[in-house]
């Protein structure tokens, strides 16, 4: 159970800290000094440091194999929230990677997070 919220900790905080540094940025003007202090870069930059942290400690329960692969739904997410939130458009093409990326993360997330060495 603690491994899998927290396997949920670091897909929310990977998907919402990229929205807010993607929304950070195309909301702001000026030099790049000027848009790093726009207040949803800085959210976005503080959780994309907090989902690193969580993730090094999810490595450390977890196997490598299933670690990546369980949370690269996020990517699918976070292509979905450019969707939905930032009026992204997505090809058919896309798509499809999408339904294969979450595909892929449902297939491992039904194995063990740790396998028995032989």
């Amino acid at each position: 159970m603690k491994l899998r919220l927290l396997t949920l900790v670091v897909i929310l905080a990977n998907v919402i800290g990229n929205f807010a540094l993607s929304w950070g940025m195309k909301h702001s003007e000026g030099e790049l000094l000027g848009r790093l202090l726009n207040p949803f870069v800085v959210a976005g930059i503080a959780l994309l440091i907090f989902w690193t942290m969580t993730k090094v400690t999810l490595l450390s329960m977890a196997d490598l194999s299933y670690v990546l692969p369980v949370t690269s739904v996020g990517y699918a997410l976070n292509a979905v929230a450019g969707w939905i939130f930032l009026g992204e458009r997505i090809s058919g093409t896309r798509w499809a990677g999408i339904a294969l990326i979450t595909l892929g993360a449902l297939l491992v997330s039904r194995t063990s997070p740790k396998e028995q060495s032989t």
